[in-house]
């Protein structure tokens, strides 16, 4: 059976509706003609899902094929879905969260894709994920780290740890999302496919201001070399045709150099890469001194757990970080400076 091909850039006109209702929540049918895998993109695609998540479970179906010699997952059902979760658990010690991630593209491929119902699917446990206690630096730390960076690293870090930001959120800003006049920052389509506001520290406008002073200076010089358009989400490039190639919509973060998208394969200016931060920061920590496994997410927890030293409402830090449910963001509770709501511990009573 073959399993790749090139990708179908564009939902095949053969898609139909099985149900009644808006074509997202509506069962479609992919290109009976397409390779396996490109159906799957085809319908991840239809149904307007993020490229890392098309990558991601594309990934695990090919997996889950080659674990069981290349049969096709129409010759399969439960109980090999079942072997295979278990192989990663038991043989390649994946964490929960992968093994759940895997599950969740069999799934998908199962359901939305091949319309096979498997009641004993549907069944199948989930990993139970650990409940563990965030990282999370002193302010000192915090400005060791940041000290170790410098340029356009430093700007990225101090701005996660000032707004609270996730890394690829931080790296997906755009130009019009940096309000300089409210004081605030929109991120658009955060995890969960959410919107929201936070603030922007005073502490960085100045910096900030500079450096798109020089990222527009590159996005000039993109556009006399013939360049200068940037991906836009859904139909917008149809919709508005010249919005790409507008100030407003540029990466505030761009890269250093063209690549090629892997949807429309046009060559153009991507955003700064995140292994590119990742890296900087794993070496400033390194240069700082500081033993604790930090990572560009520490400074969101950071972020956190000193909003609510500081007395600031929970509720407030739980619309800042972007939280579903506030019992997510009560774990920063137990990271405090003062565990234990203060209590004293009986070792430090003096008898």
């Amino acid at each position: 059976m073959s399993l790749e091909g090139k990708a179908v850039n564009v939902p095949h006109p053969a898609y139909r509706k099985l149900s009644n209702g808006i074509l997202g929540g509506s069962k479609v049918v992919p290109n009976p003609k397409a390779k396996l895998l490109d159906q799957v993109r085809e319908v991840l695609r239809v149904k307007h899902y993020a490229i890392r998540t098309e990558e991601m479970y594309v990934h695990w179906i090919k997996r889950f094929i080659f674990f069981h010699q290349k049969q096709h997952p129409r010759e399969m059902g439960a109980v090999e879905v079942q072997a295979f979760l278990s192989h990663l658990a038991v043989t390649q010690h994946v964490s929960a969260s992968t093994q759940n991630q895997a599950l969740n593209a069999l799934v998908f491929l199962y359901q939305q894709v091949l319309h096979l119902e498997l009641d004993s699917l549907e069944n199948l446990v989930r990993a139970k994920r650990s409940r563990r206690i965030p990282l999370v630096m002193s302010k000192e730390e915090v400005r060791r780290v940041i000290a170790s960076l410098s340029g356009t690293h430093q700007l990225l870090a101090k701005l996660l740890y000032g707004t609270g930001l996730r890394l690829l959120e931080c790296l997906r800003l755009r130009v019009k999302d940096i309000d300089f006049q409210q004081n605030q920052v929109v991120v658009r389509n955060g995890k969960g496919n959410k919107d929201r506001v936070t603030m922007l520290p005073s502490a960085i406008k100045p910096i900030l201001q500079e450096h798109l002073a020089r990222v527009k200076i590159l996005h000039e010089k993109d556009l006399t070399e013939g360049f200068g358009a940037v991906y836009l989400p859904d139909a917008l490039e149809r919709k508005y045709p010249n919005a790409a190639k507008e100030w407003g919509w540029q990466w505030a973060f761009p890269s250093s150099r063209f690549s090629d998208d892997p949807r429309s394969e046009k060559r153009r200016r991507h955003h700064l890469h995140e292994l590119v931060l990742q890296r900087a920061v794993r070496q400033a920590v390194q240069l700082s001194g500081i033993s604790k496994p930090i990572s560009c997410h520490t400074f969101r927890h950071s972020f956190a757990t000193h909003l609510l030293e500081a007395g600031y409402y929970i509720r407030t830090v739980q619309e800042l970080l972007g939280h579903a449910n506030v019992a997510t963001t009560q774990i920063y509770t137990h990271v405090l400076q003062k565990p234990g709501l203060g209590v004293t511990s009986p070792l430090d009573v003096s008898s």
